[in-house]
């Protein structure tokens, strides 16, 4: 079952509505006692269908929960759709500078604070949720990637294990390098990382990058499942072939 609703998010686009996506197990009707872990999710318009996703083909989540009856909330979140780059601003955690884009002012700050002191407050208080931090993840891909990598690492005490698909570590490698290393972390901090083979053509140093920050996170400690995806491309029909692996390590020994 999914509801969906409405809202707005002042701080970054004042009064204009996006769509909140949620996933509810079947169980969640007929085990009224119940409560869940919640994953929570970016681009949530490209997650559950395909009448709604951007380029007409989504991740598939609600089919893939269903088969597996994976017991687990979604709570999913449209992306700022503004021509005027809203959605590299806001899942975007630093500025940065690309020639296709210009200067991006990053308000990823602004994006998760909302996530953590207004979504996350509203979906505990409405549903049956562990609202606990071991209980508490977070996903996306590409941008949404960078914005899940940013999340666990910035607001650890709200978020114990995330996914991040192809995250665009381009932007800013100087910035997540400094993040990671400041970053202070649960000794249970979970982290699925992958790239795209055919993803690592596009940036010459993204192989270079992609290994730095692997191996910066090892060493701070995160119990980390990185892959290079054979021949895996930078779109909805890829990510969606990985996430029987990003769920298997988001869920991996967890206690419900």
């Amino acid at each position: 079952m999914i509801d969906k609703w409405n809202v707005t998010i002042p701080e970054l686009t004042g009064a204009e509505t996006r769509s909140v996506y949620l996933y509810l197990p079947e169980s969640y009707r007929h085990e009224p006692h119940r409560r869940y872990p919640v994953l929570y999710m970016f681009d949530g318009h490209n997650v559950f269908f395909d009448s709604d996703a951007t380029y007409g083909k989504c991740w598939g989540m609600k089919e893939y929960m269903d088969y597996t009856n994976t017991q687990l909330i979604i709570a999913a979140v449209e992306c700022n759709h503004s021509p005027d780059h809203g959605r590299l601003k806001e899942y975007s955690p630093y500025d940065f500078s690309e020639p296709k884009f210009g200067t991006i002012e990053g308000k990823g700050r602004l994006t998760m604070e909302w996530f953590v002191n207004t979504l996350k407050p509203d979906i505990d208080s409405r549903y049956r949720t562990l609202p606990d931090r071991e209980h508490t993840y977070i996903a996306g891909s590409s941008m949404g990637g960078l914005m899940s990598l940013y999340a666990l690492l910035e607001y650890n005490r709200t978020f114990s294990r995330a996914a991040a698909l192809s995250p665009s570590l381009w932007t800013n490698p100087a910035k997540i390098e400094q993040l990671v290393g400041r970053a202070r972390l649960s000794c249970d901090t979970v982290l699925y990382m992958d790239y795209g083979s055919r993803e690592l053509d596009s940036r010459g140093s993204m192989l270079r990058t992609f290994s730095k920050i692997t191996s910066l996170l090892l060493e701070k400690g995160v119990l980390l499942d990185s892959r290079i995806i054979p021949g895996g491309t930078h779109c909805e029909a890829s990510w969606e072939r990985q996430i029987p692996f990003f769920m298997n390590t988001l869920l991996y020994q967890s206690r419900q």
